[in-house]
């Protein structure tokens, strides 16, 4: 619909793991919230578009703001999660590695995080929204112009549909 499709790039991406003796997933989790799902969901069926007959998509659907002040309280409170499992402070984050969905709530979260926006990899403006494509896009975009290298540590972090989010914290 005309009120999120303006959010929506389209993309594809993966991270590539191998073995390693030098630790690199330092922790993971991934929360959920089913009780918000009415806020952010894909509608489930195909309907007819009562202008032309024609039969429309399932589509977004999104009560912005009240998904803007949930993605930033998860976002903060699983990096304490994420941050007290791994035994790491916040100032020993080097990158920022965010979900690409909107950059208030990037901002939003960096500011909790205390990080400066020179840290946080930001490439929205690139690609739009690719949903779970954007970690892996911002990954390889930072990595090829040699923002993020060896040995740096990482917040990777999602938010989604039916109220999902998770994060990681990884040595590169």
């Amino acid at each position: 619909d005309r009120s999120t499709c303006v959010l929506f790039g389209d993309g594809a991406g993966a991270v590539v793991l191998s073995a390693s003796n030098e630790p690199g997933i330092l922790a993971s989790h991934i929360f959920a919230d089913g009780r918000q799902g009415d806020l952010l969901y894909v509608s489930s069926h195909f309907r007819e578009d009562p202008f032309t007959g024609a039969c429309r998509s399932p589509q977004v659907k999104m009560e912005g703001n009240k998904v803007f002040r949930h993605a930033v309280e998860g976002m903060e409170s699983m990096v304490d999660v994420i941050l007290k499992e791994a035994g790491c402070t916040q100032d020993q984050i080097d990158w920022l590695v965010p979900h690409q969905a909107n950059e208030r709530i990037i901002t939003a979260t960096a500011k909790k995080l205390n990080l400066s926006m020179d840290k946080v990899i930001l490439t929205l403006g690139h690609h739009g929204n690719t949903t779970a494509a954007t970690i892996p896009l911002a990954l390889f975009e930072a990595v090829s112009s040699g923002k993020i290298k060896r040995g740096d540590l990482l917040l990777l972090e999602a938010f989604g549909a039916g109220f999902v989010w998770g994060a990681s914290l990884v040595r590169f």
